[in-house]
């Protein structure tokens, strides 16, 4: 058996692989990605676009943490648009549509100048000795030898694709499952479960009737995701929204005893918060109509996105339904939609640093712990390769704590609550999400950034400026006094302070005469822009953000104490059954954990904390 050795070996190149492999590669250790299929790197298999509610801000951690992901959506973006600007500032959430052809393209090169080894072929075994991981065997029979392994699999473990009554052993269509990983990892004690997910059909272009569509464009002057990113005047391609309709709706009721979803063909459970179309109109009865949008999967596309048609349905039935809508009367599909039903392992089997608790070396990202989207698992990669990679080098983990990023939260409910559905970031889970801005950042995961060397030194630069500038702004804020003919429709009668003048709700900061700003910058002009609405934040909500920062003191003084690894729940007094049961499967890591877990009562916890300082 011919053996290769690298310090760290991924499997699997989807979004969660990729972060992995690089940010590994940048942090100096050899590295080797192991895919089924090496045209597929980076394949964006859904939906064509990167962002959205809460997802947005996560983009932005992944490029302050050193990740390719927001880059390349800025690069191939098709469109760029704020979410949730009606709303408070804490929950604006930015979103791409993108050419995926276009962002495998740069994603691929990418890689190809790194110094990562792509391997084609199917890992089928994982190699564990003494609770450590030792390597990885390939369908060819080879051993790849490693010192971490990071398993990032997506929907591949034991795929099972439905359209209807018919089912396809695959992990994506026209791709093949993979066999073998699953199995290997029960064997060494770890337990699995099936989760499901779906896609909605693509349709031909030139078969719908836009005449008979609503046009969906984006923002006219829209920030770039990546900090790195200079001159940004992205095109604005349009997005179409239409309808369904009651005839819509008749037709998908008639054929609901096809859908595997309603037929229990489907064990795994699906995505509450995305789900298929047949599931919107049973649950939903009341509605006579859902928003669909139409879009474009790369520049000029002539295949097109049916976002919100979700479905499993025989391929007939998709027909019907979706030419009962007058623009796509005539439509023709270039794909059906389809569920997929796969293997995944609940991340209560995982540390904060996503490292397995029982195999050293082992970590799990991505669809493997049970989330569902690009930016979650892109996000959880490059969190597994920067600490595959700080293990190797005896260097303290990179945790991020809830406070800190929506990253940290994400991780956090992975490994504290019950994954009984595939988990999607959403602004509602951070209770702190004031303070998450989208436009904080930078100054909330710089410190992170500098303490582990995640960035090349130009764009640490960069964000070392941003939040010079920014400091500089609020201290000239703090010091100088709002003209009193500031605006004609503001009143100001005595000498007052610019800050004070700034909480007024109708006085925006671009009113107010800042001479820091105005000095020459090597900032780009949209991050300029971007940290004085990031200041105006501060200022304007300086008292809800002063009470989160007190909470955050008072949960941080007893959310860190350590419990022992080995401790025995079932022998502490006073704890309930529940409290043991749970406590003992997920083996929190501190008493903050231990708190966040269903079941764990406040009461639990005291008689916890009382043996721990027993």
């Amino acid at each position: 058996m011919y053996e290769k050795k690298y310090d760290i070996v991924v499997i699997g190149a989807g979004h969660a692989g990729i972060e992995a492999a690089l940010i590994s590669d940048f942090l100096g250790v050899s590295v080797a990605i192991i895919t089924m299929d090496i045209n597929a790197i980076a394949r964006m298999s859904c939906n064509p676009a990167i962002g959205g509610l809460a997802k947005g801000q996560m983009v932005r951690e992944i490029d302050v943490l050193g990740g390719v992901m927001a880059e390349t959506a800025d690069v191939s973006g098709l469109q760029f648009k704020t979410l949730n600007k009606s709303k408070g500032r804490a929950v604006w959430s930015p979103r791409a549509q993108v050419d995926k052809r276009l962002y495998e393209k740069i994603i691929r090169k990418r890689v190809n100048n790194s110094s990562v080894s792509v391997i084609q072929s199917e890992a089928t075994a994982v190699s564990i000795k003494n609770n450590k991981v030792t390597g990885v065997l390939l369908r060819s029979g080879e051993k790849i030898k490693c010192l971490s392994l990071i398993v990032t699999a997506g929907t591949f473990l034991s795929g099972v694709i439905h359209i209807g009554e018919r089912k396809i052993l695959a992990g994506r269509m026209g791709e093949q499952r993979s066999e073998g990983i699953t199995e290997s990892l029960t064997s060494y004690g770890f337990y699995s479960g099936r989760l499901k997910t779906g896609t909605p059909p693509r349709l031909d272009s030139n078969s719908i009737d836009w005449n008979k569509t609503s046009v969906s464009l984006g923002d006219d002057n829209p920030a770039p995701f990546s900090y790195s990113t200079k001159t940004f005047n992205p095109p604005n391609e349009p997005c179409h929204i239409i309808n369904t309709n009651v005839k819509t709706h008749e037709i998908i009721k008639e054929n609901l005893y096809l859908s595997p979803m309603f037929t229990g063909d489907i064990d795994g459970k699906g995505p509450r918060y995305c789900p298929s179309i047949e599931d919107k109109i049973d649950r939903f009865k009341e509605r006579n109509s859902h928003l669909l949008h139409l879009e474009p999967e790369w520049r000029n596309s002539d295949q097109i996105y049916l976002n919100g048609f979700s479905t499993s349905l025989p391929e007939e039935a998709q027909k019907k339904a979706i030419r009962s809508i007058p623009a796509l009367a005539k439509a023709s599909l270039l794909r059906p939609g389809y569920a997929i039903e796969y293997d995944f392992f609940p991340p209560s089997q995982v540390k904060s640093t996503l490292e397995t608790k029982e195999v050293s070396g082992l970590f799990f990202a991505g669809q493997m712990n049970g989330t569902s989207g690009y930016e979650e698992a892109a996000a959880q990669g490059i969190v597994c390769g920067i600490n595959a990679s700080k293990k190797i080098k005896n260097e303290k983990p990179l945790i991020l704590p809830r406070n800190s990023s929506y990253i940290g939260v994400m991780i956090d409910d992975l490994i504290t609550k019950d994954t009984l559905e595939p988990y999607r970031m959403f602004t509602s889970r951070a209770e702190f999400r004031l303070m998450l801005r989208y436009s904080n950042t930078f100054e909330r995961l710089l410190l992170y950034s500098e303490k582990h060397s995640l960035l090349p030194n130009k764009k640490l630069k960069i964000l070392k400026n941003a939040l010079k500038l920014k400091n500089e702004a609020k201290k000239e804020l703090r010091k100088s006094f709002a003209p009193i003919d500031l605006r004609e429709d503001i009143k100001i009668n005595q000498k007052t302070p610019a800050f004070k003048i700034l909480k007024r709700p109708e006085v925006s900061i671009f009113d107010l005469p800042l001479k820091s700003v105005k000095k020459r910058t090597s900032l780009p002009r949209w991050l300029e822009k971007d940290l004085l609405y990031d200041l105006e934040s501060d200022i304007k909500y300086e008292g809800y953000i002063k009470r989160h920062e007190n909470e955050i003191k008072k949960t941080i003084k007893n959310e860190n104490q350590k419990i022992p690894p080995k401790t025995i729940f079932s022998r502490i007094p006073g704890l309930s059954k529940e409290a043991i049961e749970k406590l003992e499967t997920v083996k929190p890591e501190n008493l903050g954990q231990a708190g966040r877990i269903s079941g764990v009562s406040p009461a639990d916890i005291s008689s916890l904390f009382i043996y721990l300082h027993g």
